[in-house]
């Protein structure tokens, strides 16, 4: 699939209210030895949810360049990479060598050869994660000093409400492909390419039957995620969402976004947003948990000096290793 397939429209996620819904299912679903302070303040969680999506206006263009990716992954984009870089930089960096090749053998297809239209969406969860890792330990820390925390607790419930806003688009199967906005490029199914598309699953059917947090809590998955690498599961997450990519077409083709009680249309909802408020409690819960693990000690080679095994001179410093491993829970 080429750079040239895809339309210039701009790609939101789930509207606000399945944003809220999914943050609230996996606040209230966190196991009770996880940050249960969060549960105090799952209303700011909630109408925080869609704020990154704010980030994106015209209005604020150097806000709009850097957040734009965050919120998608193309996949068919970059099928040219045999496995994906830990490093959002080399990442970015293997883009632009295809575009570079791409501009001296098919200049068109060069021109969407880019961040922009392949998207960082799992760097940006997984970034969110450290992030919050980091700042729980800190909680952690204070408490042990008997100090007050509560404005790092608030810290923490927006960073999981902006973190949480990449998750749900991760779940959102028109968000994981290069047919965001209408099928691009050869179609013998002949679904529609109508940008609305997206709108109309994602926002309208969600509207259309009043989506709630009710409608997920028996729904989610037990506990998981809480081994192995983080990165690695987020990929893997993203891969399931882009199994459902032709379903939306064809409950868009058959008429069922139309139909509030279309048992298939309803089922795929429920699915993919209790697939995101698991993913969202798995991490918030891993993060409490790694959070309890003290900074590496000793910390290691420096990963942003040249002499550091594995350094890469491209982006200055060495792909991320592979996560920690928690305790058992």
């Amino acid at each position: 699939m080429t750079a040239t397939l895809i339309a210039p429209h701009a790609v939101y996620a789930w509207g606000e209210r399945a944003h809220a819904v999914i943050d609230q299912a996996a606040i209230d679903a966190l196991p009770a030895d996880g940050p249960v302070y969060l549960k105090q303040q799952v209303g700011l969680i909630a109408q925080s949810a869609s704020i990154p999506d704010t980030w994106r206006a015209p209005s604020e263009p150097f806000s709009k360049a850097a957040e734009d990716p965050n919120h998608g992954w193309f996949r068919e984009q970059f099928a040219f990479m045999t496995s994906i870089p830990r490093s959002r930089v080399a990442f970015i960096l293997a883009l632009y060598r295809e575009h570079e090749r791409l501009e001296r053998v098919d200049p068109a297809a060069a021109q969407r050869m880019n961040v922009r239209w392949t998207g960082t969406l799992p760097y940006a969860v997984t970034e969110g994660y450290g992030h919050l890792v980091a700042d729980m330990r800190l909680i952690r820390v204070l408490q042990a000093k008997g100090e007050d925390t509560s404005a790092l607790q608030t810290d923490t419930a927006f960073m999981v409400a902006w973190m949480g806003h990449y998750v749900g688009d991760g779940s959102q199967p028109l968000h994981v492909t290069v047919h965001h906005d209408g099928w691009v490029g050869p179609n013998p199914h002949h679904y529609t390419r109508d940008p609305a598309v997206h709108g109309r699953f994602e926002s309208g059917y969600v509207d259309l039957i009043g989506l709630s947090e009710a409608d997920l809590q028996h729904r989610l998955a037990p506990v998981a995620h809480q081994d192995g690498d983080v990165f690695n599961q987020v990929l893997a997450y993203l891969d399931r969402s882009h199994r459902d990519v032709e379903t939306v077409y064809a409950l868009d083709q058959a008429g069922a976004l139309k139909d509030a009680k279309n048992s298939k249309a309803r089922q795929l909802v429920y699915e993919r947003t209790a697939a995101a408020a698991a993913m969202l409690r798995d991490l918030v819960y891993r993060a409490w948990r790694e959070s309890a693990l003290p900074p590496l000690s000793p910390p290691g080679p420096d990963p942003a000096n040249p002499d550091s095994p594995e350094y890469d001179s491209t982006t200055g410093s060495v792909p991320a290793p592979l996560s920690r491993p928690v305790v058992p829970y």
